[in-house]
């Protein structure tokens, strides 16, 4: 961050009384960012559970509930599968019954798209403030549950009157770390004028994917609204007239002209969507998932101390309680129960041409909390890069990505999860490329799918969060 930092001046940002675009680059962005990391006031501290305002252990399941009954709990999960190297276990999972929001407003600008970002600090952020949706609220936020103020914008997604709604999908969030979540996803076009207050900004599809390349900038909610973009609805007009060449801020190499270009114009593909269909469902039948929900008290091989709910091994994540305070949001103090861990994890994709054709290496996964049996997850997703490096039975393809030769990696940020709930949750997202001849054999979990069949799938929710963030800077551009 701070070579761009360095290179920023108050200049690089430009007056804009017609409410569109104020930046020149991509660095007058960052250094906006930043002013509002200064000026957010945000603090986060950690407390003993004992002092969680408005929180509390149930006695008798020791489940950690907020007295309101809503927002979100987080109590036990007993699993059992037939997938992966771990066949049954307990863990803490966050239950968070309520579908949020997370809606972007868009509109055009001299024919160019926009799209209306905020500048929105979360007690979770390694950073404090990233670029986050117009509107991201819990349904608790927005009904106003805290007694706080309604999120700005928020009418524009419920009152569709002089608008457009380009996207309006229910997608899923973390299933290792949520019970069955889901958010409804939406980008509304508008076409009368909007004023921009001050912690949001209109931004190109094109700024927004050189922000991508840049770590801890983007949020992850932010990253799943823009992988739902219909492919349609992109175009080189979205971007400035010299976006095609340019390359992005870390120098990694502009895939998505060539991403777009092999989009095959025919039925002539690979492997058709009724094949893949057909795969999805079979996974589903050679893959098992049973869960059940069982009090906190009850998780074989977790202990809580005064400041932490920990698994025994210290491998896993683990439960903090924080107190919060700032000034930019809807509510100015609270606290609340935090995941975090002391290590970060790893998704990515491998891509390759089959037949001229770029193609993503897709994986069936099973985890705790998913809605359904399996998820299409990235090539490689793992909590803890450190873990399993240290471990003899790895995730397949893992080596791949950690002994990668510089000119395969295409694209590679650390990223943080959601920091309404987790604490630093941090991920390293890449996509690397591999030679035709590789990987010609993959194991019956994994199949290889072309760009324009992932975002179809997409607008099914067959995608989870790790995945969506990928496609989120593999399509834009």
């Amino acid at each position: 961050m701070n070579t761009y930092i360095n290179k920023m001046t108050e200049n690089s940002i430009m007056h804009d009384p017609a409410g569109e675009n104020r930046f020149k680059n991509t660095e007058s962005v960052l250094f906006w960012l930043e002013s509002k990391r200064k000026t957010s006031s945000l603090s986060v501290k950690t407390i003993p559970f004992e002092m969680l305002d408005q929180w509390h252990f149930d006695k008798e399941t020791y489940n950690l509930l907020h007295e309101s009954g809503k927002y979100f709990n987080i109590g036990g999960i007993r699993v059992s599968t037939n997938f992966g190297f771990s066949k049954s276990w307990d863990q803490p999972i966050i239950y968070q019954p309520e579908v949020g929001l997370l809606g972007i407003l868009t509109k055009k600008f001299k024919g160019v798209q926009h799209f209306l970002m905020q500048a929105k600090a979360e007690p979770g952020n390694p950073n404090i403030v990233q670029l986050a949706p117009t509107v991201q609220a819990t349904e608790s936020n927005y009904t106003q549950v805290h007694k706080g103020r309604a999120p700005l914008y928020l009418e524009y997604f419920f009152n569709n009157t002089n608008s457009k709604i380009l996207v309006d999908l229910l997608q899923t969030g973390q299933g290792a770390r949520f019970f069955k979540k889901k958010n409804r996803n939406m980008i509304v076009e508008v076409n009368e004028n909007i004023k921009s207050h001050e912690y949001f900004c209109w931004l190109t599809l094109w700024q927004i994917k050189e922000l991508l390349a840049v770590d801890n900038v983007v949020n992850v909610e932010a990253r799943s609204v823009l992988a739902c973009m219909p492919i349609e609805e992109i175009s080189y007009s979205s971007f400035s007239k010299t976006a095609e060449l340019k390359t992005d801020s870390n120098g990694y190499f502009v895939l998505n002209r060539d991403l777009f270009g092999s989009i095959p114009k025919t039925g002539d593909v690979y492997v058709s969507m009724n094949i893949i269909i057909g795969w999805i469902n079979k996974m589903k039948k050679i893959y098992t998932l049973d869960t059940k929900r069982i009090p906190l008290k009850k998780t074989s091989r977790w202990e809580r101390t005064n400041f932490k709910i920990t698994h025994e091994s210290k491998r896993f994540f683990s439960i903090m309680a924080v107190s919060v305070n700032v000034g930019s949001r809807e509510v100015a103090h609270w606290a609340q129960p935090l995941l975090t861990s002391d290590s970060y994890g790893i998704a990515g994709f491998i891509i390759k041409k089959i037949k001229n054709i770029f193609h993503f290496l897709v994986q069936a996964k099973v985890e705790a909390g998913n809605c359904d049996v399996i998820e299409l997850a990235p090539t490689i997703q793992c909590s803890s890069i450190e873990g399993m490096v240290q471990q003899k039975e790895k995730p397949p393809f893992f080596d791949f990505f950690i002994n990668a030769e510089p000119d395969q990696v295409k694209y590679s940020t650390i990223q943080s999860e959601e920091g309404g709930r987790f604490y630093c949750l941090q991920n390293r997202y890449m996509l690397i490329e591999v030679d035709e001849t590789r990987l010609a054999e993959v194991p019956e979990n994994y199949m290889w799918m072309t760009l324009d069949q992932m975002m179809e799938l997409v607008k099914y929710g067959y995608f989870n969060i790790y995945a969506r963030s990928l496609l989120a800077y593999a399509f834009i551009g």
